[in-house]
């Protein structure tokens, strides 16, 4: 399966450039999802036809969906969900209440992931094409695998033989005053067999054969700012970017005075976007006189996209993370494009290096031959952060 994940800042036009590229890829005969997994949903906006948690078809070859947190909690989690709604109830919140809040915090990123490794597993589609939420959010969804493993191998899993193993003992004292009971072996057993889901997933997420993020951003300086730091910390989670779309740029046409300082400034950074994000490929879109909404205008963005072109190529091959051997030492180089060195710390504990740049930290395991070796020092060098290892 292909997967193509299309991300970056809130507004910038994520979700039409999914969906035309799912119609195109349907175009070629692929059979392709679109699936929704931003809180904020647009897609059926933008196909113009009602959505749902399922699939549904909306041309030959292309269904679209809509993930549902409350649906995929119910289908997928039910003893939680009706664990966490029995201990709010407790708490002296009414059902409706209680099961709204069952969905916590981050649990939509989670169920974006499953959601994810189940069409991976089912093999139903050729094409999954994930029209992501803003770029903050879904950089929190590709950490989840690594960041989950840090803290399911040190925490939950001692927490999670130690709370079955007391439960018997605890639970005739723990109900009567709380009101509601220990978590049982259900309750505790279902996170971390969604940690394995979520874990087996990684690997197809980082395999830069099969998926592939695609950036999309406008000639704007916060825009710009930002694409540039999502790639970077996409490159730390080891998720290759294979190509940048430039859209909403004002064409040359438009003669109208009020537009004249619009079209100067986006002119610079249309040549800062090709700059900066050399050698990814760049393609310009440009603002529509109308919105992209409905079959007649996603065709004419298809068109501009992809006018003969297969959108599930891989348009550049990014290696993100590599291992270099020279004389007495190695060298781990990440592929970090735009980040300074002042701007990254490490630390390395046992087989782990932890690598944080603000507040996004990965927890990389290291391959055999530089676990028992110490870092000797790091530099950035043609925007790779080279680690030195040696004895």
């Amino acid at each position: 399966m292909r997967l193509i994940l299309m991300t970056g800042k809130g507004g910038v036009g994520k979700t039409s450039v999914a969906a035309a590229t799912g119609l195109r890829c349907a175009e070629l005969g692929y059979k392709t999802l679109v699936l929704s997994t931003d809180p904020a949903h647009s897609l059926a906006d933008s196909f113009d036809q009602e959505m749902g948690h399922e699939a549904r078809p909306v041309v030959e070859n292309l269904w679209g969906a809509e993930l549902d947190a409350l649906m995929e909690l119910e289908g997928n989690w039910g003893a939680v969900k009706r664990y966490i709604t029995q201990v709010l109830q407790a708490r002296g919140l009414d059902g409706v209440q209680a099961e709204e809040l069952a969905v916590l915090p981050g649990m939509d990123e989670i169920f974006g992931l499953v959601r994810m490794k189940r069409h991976y597993d089912e093999g139903d589609y050729d094409v999954l094409i994930i029209d992501s939420a803003p770029t903050g959010t879904a950089l929190r969804l590709l950490s989840i695998p690594e960041v989950g493993g840090w803290y399911m191998r040190r925490f939950y899993k001692p927490l999670q033989g130690m709370s079955v193993a007391l439960r018997p003992l605890f639970e005739p004292i723990f109900k009567p005053i709380t009101g509601f009971s220990l978590p049982d072996k259900e309750v505790m057993d279902a996170p971390y067999e969604f940690y394995e889901q979520i874990e087996a997933l990684e690997k197809v997420l980082t395999d830069n054969t099969q998926t592939s993020v695609r950036l999309v951003t406008n000639p704007e300086k916060m825009v710009i700012k930002e694409s540039l730091r999502a790639h970077a910390y996409l490159s730390l989670y080891n998720v290759a970017t294979d190509l940048v779309i430039a859209n909403r740029i004002i064409p040359d046409e438009v003669s109208d005075p009020f537009f004249q300082r619009w079209k100067e400034s986006q002119k610079q950074y249309k040549a800062e976007i090709h700059e900066n994000f050399h050698p990814l490929p760049v393609k310009e879109v440009p603002l529509f006189s109308e919105e992209m909404c409905g079959m007649e205008a996603l065709q004419r963005l298809k068109g501009l996209l992809y006018p003969d072109e297969d959108p599930t190529q891989v348009y550049h091959k990014e290696n993100t993370v590599r291992v270099v051997q020279g004389g007495d030492h190695y060298s781990l180089e990440l592929y970090l494009p735009g980040m300074t060195k002042d701007k990254i710390q490490l630390n390395k504990s046992g087989d782990e290096l932890n690598i944080r740049i603000g507040n996004h930290r990965r927890n990389l395991v290291l391959p055999q031959s530089l676990a028992s070796l110490q870092p000797k020092g790091a530099k950035m060098e043609e925007d790779y952060l080279k680690i030195r290892f040696q004895p």
